[in-house]
């Protein structure tokens, strides 16, 4: 069997051209989509009356020995293979002879592919939810045990005022609660069946799109063919969706990365989740997490290479689409390797929680509640900041404590000493979504409540 255009063609292809276009090194792992379709495309010819049951019988059992073959590593690939698709259509053939010469009847590659490549999306970004949802299950397990725990929480990586830690935690959950969401959205967007479409323009044939698309699970069949067999929007969306959850993680990463050096001292890494030096004995480094925030430039890398790819191809299909899957396969890769990692190495830390809230019962940390304060008292609050900024710099340049100040001055005193005290201040943050207590409770109880929502519908 010769290249699949052959017919046309006098001579063979050049060694250059099939070096420079075959995409079977890494289209191979579209194999098990391409069977689930051409599967369905059989059951399609069928209907139509293209192929009879013995036909499709012999077509059929090809493609489960192909299947087999290619799960058991006995899958002898062939010089002529340009790719999967060539490579599934040319055994078919050896093993069910005429009857297997049918099988791209009323299809071309050009829909092949594409409904390949939505099959592909759609089984790798459930699994990427799954992986998600179980980074936040992670997180949630470790805001419930911190408890009344407090760290300062920042602005600008300066001290700002004291948070309850399973707030923190929460941010990032709910962070990558969107990150579902978007991906979940991708997901719904891309359950479109592109087969029917053929090269661009259809088949005269009587084939069957709708019957197609509720076989293989789709929400229907294209409404357009030159559309149908050119669109990769949704695997630009797939890329966006990574590129944005791997940024998420990049942050969280980041502050795994100060939180467990000697300056913050706030969290220890498991042996299993670090790394040594090859020279320096008394090394620990995060590496997961800085790999998480490394990878993202190839994620972001990704998008803006296949964006640009996109942006001139006139319509239909052109060669260009084969530089979707690269890309794609490539960040479902990493993001699948990170949120794995990322799961292990926050699940195995331990927080050194005195020294987070060492670092929190600094009486700086207590400002705006001193200001706050003053406002409960009827200040206007401009004129409170203003006061409590004059205190701080005066403790700060006289070295004199802040709670002496405080105390001395005529509109504060010993109520509002007992701010200064140790974890008083988280306990202030009472507003719905906050950092305190109270409100930390209830957030608590929507997080758990939106993970199992979001499980029951991944």
């Amino acid at each position: 069997m010769g290249t699949l255009w052959h017919g046309r063609f006098d001579r063979g292809p050049a060694e250059e051209l099939l070096a420079f276009t075959v995409s079977l090194p890494f289209d191979q792992r579209l194999a098990a989509d391409d069977l689930v379709g051409s599967r369905a495309h059989v059951r399609g010819l069928v209907r139509a009356g293209i192929l009879d049951a013995a036909e499709a019988g012999l077509v059929q059992a090809a493609l489960d020995r192909v299947e087999e073959e290619i799960n058991g590593g006995r899958f002898e690939y062939r010089p002529s293979d340009e790719d999967i698709h060539t490579a599934v259509e040319r055994r078919v053939t050896e093993l069910a002879g005429p009857a297997g010469a049918k099988l791209h009847t009323g299809r071309s590659r050009n829909d092949q592919v594409a409904t390949d490549l939505r099959l592909y999306c759609r089984r790798s970004l459930t699994e990427i939810i799954a992986r998600v949802l179980e980074l936040q299950g992670v997180l949630l397990e470790r805001a419930i045990a911190a408890g009344e725990t407090y760290l300062p929480g920042y602005t600008h990586l300066q001290r700002a005022q004291p948070v309850l830690l399973a707030h923190h935690l929460l941010a990032h959950g709910w962070a990558l609660a969107r990150d579902v969401d978007r991906l979940d959205a991708t997901r719904t967007r891309l359950n479109v069946s592109p087969l029917g479409a053929g090269a661009l323009a259809g088949s005269s044939l009587d084939l069957d799109p709708e019957g197609v698309a509720r076989d293989l699970g789709f929400d229907g069949p294209f409404e357009n063919s030159l559309d149908a067999v050119s669109d990769r929007d949704f695997v630009a969306e797939a890329l966006f969706d990574l590129a944005l959850l791997g940024v998420h993680l990049s942050r969280l990463g980041e502050e795994i990365i100060l939180w467990s050096t000697e300056e913050f001292g706030f969290l220890r890494l498991d042996d299993a989740y670090s790394t040594g030096s090859s020279m320096l004995p008394q090394k620990k480094n995060p590496d997961i997490a800085e790999l998480a925030r490394g990878k993202v430039g190839r994620l972001v890398g990704n998008l803006t290479g296949l964006l640009t790819t996109l942006k001139g191809l006139p319509l239909a299909y052109n060669r260009d689409l084969q530089e979707d899957k690269e890309p794609l396969f490539d960040s479902v890769d990493q993001m699948s390797l990170a949120l794995g990692a990322m799961q292990g190495l926050l699940a195995s830390s331990w927080f050194d929680t005195d020294r987070m809230q060492a670092a929190a019962d600094s009486p700086y940390l207590v400002a705006t509640d001193l200001a706050e304060l003053l406002v409960e008292q009827g200040t206007p609050f401009r004129e409170a900041h203003a006061l409590i900024g004059g205190l701080v710099r005066d403790s700060i340049e006289r070295h004199v404590p802040l709670a002496e100040l405080v105390a001395a001055h005529p509109d504060l005193g010993d109520a509002a000493v007992e701010l200064l005290e140790p974890g008083v201040s988280v306990t202030r943050r009472t507003t719905p979504g906050g950092a305190g207590p109270k409100p930390v409770a209830h957030q608590l109880d929507r997080f758990r409540a939106r993970l199992q929502t979001d499980r029951e519908r991944s």
